[in-house]
């Protein structure tokens, strides 16, 4: 089973119109036990760091997604779902994250206007099975002011510049996770979400 998290992050909706669009069989869920049972699990959301861990903490779905995540089980992230994977955030400087990823989430700096909203393109710094339908420079759709950096630099699956480069997407064992939203972007962010409930 292929759970999407629900934590009142928003942008369920596009991601379920996206999955219901490729016929997948998936449920949306904020139980423990669905996560616990899950073959799959995708995190989406959009908004505040700290704000979201409070919430997935009181809906007491931190450690069943952390264990299931550390056990194996493949986990999609999507913008705050990438974030959150890191051990802190200088947008909550007081909240701990899962800590799965070493490393933090860092504001975007630079003359550009932040947040960071619209489409952009990126640049595969390695390859994946996610992304074997994508080409280079391909545009997807971005909502951020924040940006994962991992300490370590080998789990960086692509980078995209605005102003300077960030990394969009991070890939590691099972875990892979973008700062961009596949859900809305169009039919090349649908394939990225196909090869994850495919593979």
């Amino acid at each position: 089973m292929i759970v999407v998290v629900d934590y009142g992050a928003g942008n369920l909706k596009s991601v379920s119109n996206a999955l219901d669009s490729m016929l997948v069989d998936y449920t949306i869920s904020d139980k423990p036990e669905d996560i616990e049972n899950a073959d799959k699990i995708i995190l989406p959301g959009v908004g505040n760091f700290g704000h979201a861990m409070k919430t997935l903490k009181e809906k007491k779905l931190v450690e069943p997604l952390i264990k299931r995540i550390k056990e194996g089980t493949p986990y999609l992230g999507i913008c705050l779902g990438l974030q959150l994977l890191f051990e802190k955030s200088e947008e909550s400087p007081n909240i701990k994250g899962f800590g799965i990823l070493k490393g933090e989430v860092k504001k975007l700096k630079g003359k550009f206007k932040i947040p960071h909203i619209g489409w952009n393109s990126i640049k595969k710094v390695k390859d994946s099975e996610l992304l074997e339908e994508i080409k280079e420079d391909t545009f997807f759709y971005f909502v951020h002011s924040f940006v994962g950096v991992p300490k370590d630099e080998s789990i960086i699956l692509t980078t995209t510049e605005y102003g300077k480069d960030f990394v969009s997407g991070i890939e590691q064992d099972n875990i892979t996770a973008f700062q961009f939203h596949p859900e809305k972007s169009g039919k090349t962010g649908v394939a990225i979400l196909r090869r994850f409930c495919e593979l």
